[in-house]
């Protein structure tokens, strides 16, 4: 109640719009999380679910959201770097602290300020940034997603990729390569290089490929 009443607070005093939503326990969280967050304030010790458990399995399914806990035992200190937690505040909270850490998460998620994607993946679903993705790679009636953080494997076709993407940078290479322009350092021997891999331009597509390439660098400058 505390907490609610100082994002109340916040709220008003910063202008930031902010929607709530509240949890009993770390299993209320954990149970339909859909990578829905932006930030989480959760206690350490709960019932059911503590949150260093709850921390851990919402970061098998989101590694963007902005995690602080709220304690008081800073032993867990360590290991919220494991869950790659961005502040701990102690109790009892003060609100002066309480808006100087609410306003370094808020500012690091405005920073990123790239669009988001979800996708679904086997046990779950993966929120992606746009400008982490290199290439996505069809593969049968599956998705690759090659990304900064490894590959995510999703169900879908090129079409619905396609769709997905329109807009955001990225141009077909051939039937099976969606190419992220932002990540394509040159073309070589009818090749895109993308963090130093060659991905095949098919002879129909090469010049709409090029006058996406061309026109998204032009758009640099």
């Amino acid at each position: 109640k505390e907490l609610t009443g100082y994002l109340k607070e916040y709220q008003n005093t910063y202008k930031e719009e902010l929607e709530i939503t509240v949890y009993r326990d770390g299993d209320g969280i954990t149970s339909n999380y859909r990578a829905q967050f932006d930030i989480i304030l959760m206690d350490i010790q709960m019932k059911f679910m503590d949150g260093m458990s709850a921390a851990e399995e919402i970061r098998k399914q989101d590694s963007e959201v902005v995690i602080m806990f709220i304690t008081n035992m800073t032993q867990y200190a360590i290991r919220g770097y494991e869950v790659d937690a961005l502040d701990y505040i102690l109790k009892p909270v003060s609100y002066f602290a309480f808006c100087q850490k609410l306003s370094r998460a808020i500012a690091r998620i405005k920073k990123r300020g790239s669009k988001q994607i979800t996708i679904p993946v086997k046990g779950g679903i993966v929120r992606l940034y746009v400008e982490d993705i290199y290439y996505i790679e069809s593969v049968g009636h599956n998705l690759i997603f090659h990304t900064a953080h490894g590959e995510h494997i999703s169900s879908g076709t090129m079409k619905s990729a396609e769709e997905e993407m329109e807009g955001l940078g990225f141009s077909r290479g051939n039937k099976c390569y969606l190419i992220n322009l932002q990540h394509v350092d040159g073309i070589k021997d009818k090749c895109a290089i993308v963090k130093g891999e060659s991905l095949q331009i098919s002879r129909p597509r090469m010049n709409a490929f090029m006058q996406d390439l061309t026109k998204y660098w032009g758009d640099l400058k």
